[in-house]
């Protein structure tokens, strides 16, 4: 048997205290010389640069460097501009594009002691993004902006330190967009689209294409930026509404999906980002704009406490104090957690199930019936796509699978016996159940099943599958319908639903041969949103449900409910996918505006836990 020095190429470090888990701050920086917003920057946090910008009533051409304590003045920019971008090292730097007035593709190079104009943007902007930040001036891409109309606003150029060649536009035409990170791994966040509004939308560049990946937790616009990569990046103030209205909030990217993190001192837009050393460690944030015309001076850095030791995900070690085996992780518990916005369903609708991950789910079926009871749309972490429809248009199946292409749907309003299997590109009629049901649980995988209770008037009866045929097995305790399901063939959650007394919060637990009453879930619903199969009796989260549209989300841990965040959008009737520590809920019904066509995404915050064996 291969023990974990084998797996993970160590052995697992004793140590008499818990590591510190990362926590990055923001504390103050020396003053800009001349205060200023709407400038451009490069280089690191103890060695960056400063140029270009507006402080009223004029466009400014000073440049500061910064050596980790105080900015000191250097030579001037040629051309004085501000809404411009910049990249590279304090000795080595670029700065382009921007307004003079008029907006212009003026380019310039920096060596440390003065700029030098050289080859122009083939297209004149202001308001652009660059990645390269903290690397060298040979190597850039600029993207987004433009000024006025939308022309260039989904633009991207590529420097090779003597000319700009166009490359593969963003999907998203933008401005006032912030970027960082290099040519092989770039990324760009928010900014204000064209037509509007600002948007939270986020893409990362791989060398080759642009990708959307996880939205930032608010629309945002003229942020700062930092990181040396689309997979360790920061993104800190900016506009979030009608301005006036900025933010001191800071977000942490981990190349899928942004977390909120600790906020800066100042709020602040229109400032400028430096620095960076992955994992998000450190930044230099420098100038901007709140209240005065004139600008802010204020400088912040973002770093990490010094220490002997940081927890990074997935780390383990054990505790000789409290003689206890520790995880770090998201799936180690879920002390926190938010819910952000998803894609957008190609059709809204309710009375419809999915599976699958947050990344990679199925939705389908769902009413009204026919219009909408055979839809199937795919998932993968952005975007919705419509795909093979099912054999029978139904609402209100139960559905369970393990993944985005292995899955059931059960029965169906009216009642059915049918089941369908999707095997990631086409749906195919399988052995049907024994007794026709609507409104069901479902747990498991395509080849090891539990379907139980549902139907109107309710039923207990439940059924177990092998891959081939329907066997039924002992009932529930009570005749159930409008059931939220979790877990496996062997170990599944019955919660909440609809009993002869109406809507219950019991939760049933299936042990493989009967069910038990277990703990009562903290607000009695039915038709709520869970991960079915892909979530355990063990570890689930259930949010949303009815009376009410509900917006509540709980959490299992395998002994009691807690009550976490709230969903964005109360729903009922919706579909669920993922584990209970990065899940997501789509469709579904409110009173307002009806049928739904939003998703949303559960991500954990990471924690400490004990590993125990049962």
């Amino acid at each position: 048997m291969a023990n974990y020095r084998d797996i993970k190429g160590f052995q697992i470090q004793s140590t008499d205290t818990d590591p510190e888990v990362y926590a990055g701050s923001w504390a103050s920086g020396g003053s800009l010389n001349q205060s200023r917003y709407s400038l451009g920057g490069a280089g690191t946090q103890a060695a960056g640069l400063v140029f270009g910008g507006y402080s009223a009533p004029s466009r400014r051409n000073e440049t500061e460097e910064y050596n980790g304590t105080a900015w000191s003045e250097q030579s001037n920019l040629n051309l004085a501009r501000n809404e411009l971008t910049g990249a590279g090292t304090q000795t080595a730097a670029l700065a382009a594009g921007g307004n003079g007035p008029p907006v212009t593709n003026n380019v310039e190079l920096y060596n440390g002691a003065s700029w030098t104009e050289t080859t122009e943007l083939n297209s004149a902007r202001d308001s652009l993004g660059s990645t390269a930040v903290g690397a060298v001036n040979t190597a850039v891409f600029v993207m987004g902006g433009g000024s006025p109309g939308p022309a260039n606003k989904d633009l991207v150029e590529s420097w090779n330190g003597s000319a700009w060649t166009e490359t593969t536009e963003t999907n998203t035409a933008r401005y006032l967009n912030a970027s960082t990170g290099t040519t092989t791994s770039g990324i760009t966040m928010g900014g204000d689209a064209d037509p509007p509004p600002r948007v939270t939308n986020t893409e990362i560049w791989n060398g080759s294409s642009w990708t959307e990946s996880g939205d930032l937790s608010a629309a945002t616009s003229r942020q700062g930026a930092s990181g040396v990569s689309s997979t360790a990046a920061l993104s800190f103030g900016g506009e979030t509404g009608p301005s006036p209205d900025y933010t001191a909030v800071t977000e942490s990217f981990n190349g899928s999906s942004w977390t909120t993190v600790n906020s800066m001192s100042t709020a602040r837009y229109a400032l400028t980002g430096t620095g960076g050393a992955a994992p998000n460690q450190t930044a230099l944030a420098a100038g901007g704009y709140s209240t005065s015309s004139s600008g802010m001076a204020n400088t912040e850095e973002w770093s990490f406490p010094s220490g002997p030791s940081f927890l990074i995900e997935g780390d383990m070690w054990y505790n000789s104090t409290t003689a206890e085996l520790k995880v770090y992780g998201k799936a180690a518990g879920v002390p926190s957690a938010t819910w952000a916005s998803g894609g957008t369903l190609n059709t809204a609708r309710h009375g419809a199930q999915g599976f699958g991950t947050q990344s990679a789910a199925l939705f389908g079926g769902g009413l009204p019936v026919p219009a909408n009871g055979d839809l199937t749309e795919l998932y993968n972490g952005s975007a919705w796509t419509e795909v093979a429809e099912q054999n029978t248009a139904k609402g209100y199946r139960s559905a369970t699978g393990t993944s985005q292409t292995a899955g059931l749907y059960i029965g169906g309003e009216p009642s059915t016996d049918a089941v369908e299997e999707w095997n990631g590109t086409s749906w195919t009629e399988v052995n049907e159940v024994n007794t026709a049901t609507y409104k069901a649980g479902a747990s498991g995988s395509t080849t090891a099943a539990l379907k139980f209770g549902g139907t109107d008037p309710r039923i207990a009866n439940t059924e177990s599958y092998d891959g081939t045929s329907w066997t039924e097995v002992s009932d529930l305790n009570n005749d159930t319908r409008d059931i939220s399901p979790a877990g496996s063939q062997t170990a599944a959650l019955c919660i909440g639903g609809n009993i002869s007394t109406g809507t219950t919060a019991e939760v049933e637990l299936w042990d493989g041969s009967s069910w038990t009453e277990s703990t009562d879930i903290n607000t009695a619903r039915e038709l709520g949103c869970t991960g079915n199969g892909t979530m355990s009796s063990t570890f689930a989260l259930l949010a949303g449900g009815n009376p009410g549209s509900k917006a509540n989300t709980e959490f299992w841990n395998g002994s009691a409910w807690t009550e976490l965040a709230d969903l964005a959008k109360g729903r009922n009737a919706g579909g669920g996918a993922g584990s209970a520590s990065v899940a997501l809920v789509m469709g579904g019904y409110n009173p307002s505006p009806g049928a739904l066509n939003s998703s949303e995404e559960w991500t954990a915050s990471a924690t400490v836990s004990t590993v125990t064996t049962s």
